[in-house]
């Protein structure tokens, strides 16, 4: 069975969160819908986009899992970006969290040192 995802993040500001989200995504989107949704293929048929949509901005909690969490942590540092939160849970899985403008939890998780 394939499973496709496609999640959405809704923004107050398109340019200032687009540009932000390219920096913790580390690249441009691949395609843009509309002048107010970029959307970001994080794997194949797994995507993620942030729309603007000032009302329900801010509310967005999201993870994604990645093999090697501190590279990618420390990918984004080098973007300009740290963690707003770091968490370990009793099994030892490990969590950076990171804020967009608007609130949005965006989160990368990964496997135990």
């Amino acid at each position: 069975m394939s499973i496709d995802l496609f999640a959405g993040i809704y923004v107050r500001d398109y340019e200032t969160a687009k540009a932000w989200y390219a920096r913790v995504l580390g690249s441009e989107p691949a395609f843009l819908p509309s002048g107010t949704e970029a959307v970001w293929e994080l794997a194949e048929h797994r995507y993620l986009y942030i729309q603007q949509n000032a009302e329900d901005a801010g509310h967005a909690v999201r993870t994604i899992l990645v093999d090697d969490l501190d590279a990618r942590v420390a990918r984004i540092a080098d973007r300009g970006i740290e963690p707003a939160e770091r968490e370990t849970y009793p099994d030892g899985m490990r969590k950076a969290v990171y804020r967009d403008p608007d609130g949005n939890r965006i989160g990368y998780g990964g496997p135990p040192r």
